[in-house]
């Protein structure tokens, strides 16, 4: 789809729970909800927002539906890189299954079923976040030595893959090292998803710096079928998943503004808020930003 298209076709009000399906559910997350299709999965994509990881009483108008189109592009962009977890002709998988509503066939994407990686793969190329934080105090993010005396948001001499637990619903992600990711899922499928992350990220900041954005950092995720294949799965290059700077205003030594939530945070950070359910609402006027900083990391990339 067109940029144009998707924009037009985005919902006015907040979808944040999905109903009346004829398949079951299996499993529900901050964002997504997943159903058994029997020979695969379906993945809905709701407008559900989540802020250091407690879901949010508003969600933002149209929110699955942008990360799911972004998403679609970005595997297309990406599969001559790494197999991905979609079945061919997503268009016609959810017609054969009488999914025909217009609004979830737009957040949604039938899958593969795989078995996903117990830990989540984070690559980057800039000083920004928990590396920042890491950084200042050891010098150090998950166990990369990096030169001193480098500034917030500065560009790192090269990407580095700093891997997290993926932790249980309502806890938060943890950093791990080498050693221990190796650990976790075994030292071969590690260095697979080590080098393919950093394939991938090299590759989506290329591309978004032609849509004058600067890919900070992101999150993949990878699963393997029964053969032991690796696939790239989930949601890819995302603002949920990827930290974007427009690269007009970038400058490193602050805290850059980004196409992601974070209005929410920043809102919530003011509220001095315990990070705790239940959370607090959130203004019209802060949903409202947030979703049209969404759909500008869309248009940079797609409206062309």
């Amino acid at each position: 789809m067109t940029f144009p298209e998707i924009a037009a076709a985005l919902p006015k009000n907040a979808v944040t729970s999905i109903d009346g399906l004829p398949y079951p559910r299996i499993a529900s997350g901050k964002v997504r909800e997943i159903f058994d299709l029997g020979d695969a999965l379906l993945l809905v994509a709701t407008d559900r927002l989540s802020a250091f990881d407690v879901i949010l009483p508003e969600g933002i108008p149209g929110k699955g539906a942008i990360l799911t189109q972004m998403s679609l592009w970005w595997f297309e962009q990406t599969r001559h890189l790494m197999p991905n977890h979609l079945l061919p002709d997503q268009s016609g998988e959810l017609t054969r299954r009488g999914l025909l509503d217009p609004d979830l066939r737009l957040r949604s994407m039938v899958v593969r079923k795989l078995k996903p990686l117990s830990i989540e793969c984070v690559a980057r190329g800039y000083l920004i976040g928990s590396g920042w934080s890491a950084y200042q105090r050891t010098g150090a993010v998950c166990g990369n030595r990096l030169p001193p005396g480098l500034r917030q948001a500065d560009r790192l001499p090269a990407p580095i893959f700093t891997p997290t637990t993926k932790a249980p619903k309502g806890q938060h992600d943890e950093p791990i090292d080498d050693a221990q990711g190796a650990a976790a899922i075994g030292a071969e499928l590690y260095a697979r998803v080590k080098t393919a992350s950093l394939v991938l990220y090299q590759f989506g900041h290329d591309r978004a710096r032609q849509a004058g954005m600067i890919l900070a950092d992101t999150k993949f995720e990878f699963g393997t079928d029964a053969a032991g294949k690796l696939y790239l799965i989930d949601e890819v290059l995302t603002p949920d998943s990827s930290r974007y700077w427009p690269a007009e205003s970038y400058a490193p030594g602050q805290s850059p503004p980004s196409y992601d939530k974070q209005f929410v945070r920043d809102h919530l950070v003011a509220l001095k808020w315990n990070q705790s359910p239940p959370a607090p609402h959130i203004p019209a006027d802060i949903i409202n930003r947030t979703r049209e900083k969404y759909l500008a990391a869309l248009r940079n990339l797609i409206g062309s």
